[in-house]
């Protein structure tokens, strides 16, 4: 009866939860326990509990790892608050923060004053649709922390920054979109926007890509390749037989995948033992970086040909 009394007494059940916590709690939590401000008080003198910040304690000893401060920081900022921007990214595991300051973004109307080494983040809007909880810690989606890491990163950083939700398969356009949609006025929805021009849907099919390819050719006065040819029983895209040169042109939905990630190369690797030159080109780089895609071009058919 004692022990079946002990494990749901109120220092149990704090246990417990700090365990979930990282090992801290706030002071609302250790009220809702079951301990007054007098038993708080005590627990603080004996050692038993260490404040982190106003209203936010360690349970049992004051060393904090990474993760506990994050925790203690959002638990200091009030219950709608979130960890976000930097230190959003980093809890993601999308882009590394070694700052001494934490991130907490809150209700523009809400939410405690700033407190020590805690940047606070106030929003006009700030609901359920822009916090989740990963690691038992409330945190930004993924979506609304690349939207607000966009106002401080740089175009190649926050490039590098989606990039690494892709690896981690944490990215969803969709979701980003919406919550662009969500939040118009934010400042870093136009450098978001910019960044997210290789994800949208809208690519060439085949055909297309082929016709803006060969117009490519005709506007820098490169003579037409065959299309679609056949060489050494393989299917090329684009072909000049007096040069032994080959281009293909990747679109996202035919060659961006495991499969044709690895078919592409063992069929270039193949077609070089054969004595051709194989150069690919993105869609994107041929619809919208022609002139470079055409200087390389005609510089490699200029060296064949002196060949």
């Amino acid at each position: 009866m004692d022990e079946q009394a002990d494990q749901t007494s109120p220092d149990a059940s704090i246990a417990l939860l700090a365990a979930r916590q990282h090992g801290v709690v706030s002071w609302r939590q250790l009220i809702d326990a079951g301990l007054g401000r007098g038993a708080i008080d005590h627990r603080c003198r004996i050692g038993w509990l260490h404040r982190v910040h106003r209203g936010v304690f360690a349970v049992g000893h004051p060393p904090l790892t990474r993760e506990a401060r994050w925790m203690a920081a959002v638990l200091a900022c009030g219950d709608r608050a979130g960890l976000s921007h930097a230190c959003a990214t980093a809890l993601w595991e999308i882009r590394p923060y070694t700052g001494i300051y934490i991130d907490v973004t809150v209700p523009s109307r809400t939410g405690r004053s700033s407190r020590d080494r805690i940047r606070l983040h106030r929003s006009s809007i700030f609901d359920a649709d822009d916090i989740t909880t990963h690691r038992a810690i409330p945190v930004t989606t993924i979506a609304r922390t690349l939207l607000d890491v966009a106002v401080m990163l740089s175009e190649p950083a926050l490039a590098r920054t989606i990039e690494q939700t892709e690896i981690r398969r944490l990215f969803d356009l969709a979701a980003v979109e919406q919550t662009i949609a969500r939040h118009p006025n934010h400042r870093g929805v136009t450098a978001l926007r910019r960044a997210l021009a290789l994800y949208r849907d809208d690519e060439f099919s085949r055909s297309e890509l082929e016709k803006a390819f060969l117009a490519l050719c005709d506007a820098h006065g490169i003579p037409r390749p065959l299309v679609n040819h056949i060489v050494e029983g393989k299917e090329v895209d684009f072909f000049w037989p007096d040069h032994r040169l080959i281009v293909e042109t990747d679109g996202r939905a035919t060659h961006f995948t495991i499969a044709a990630y690895e078919g592409d190369r063992a069929r270039d690797a193949y077609l070089l033992t054969l004595g051709f030159r194989v150069l690919r080109f993105t869609e994107l780089q041929v619809r919208f970086d022609g002139a470079t895609v055409a200087a390389r071009l005609a510089a490699v058919l200029a060296t064949s040909a002196s060949r």
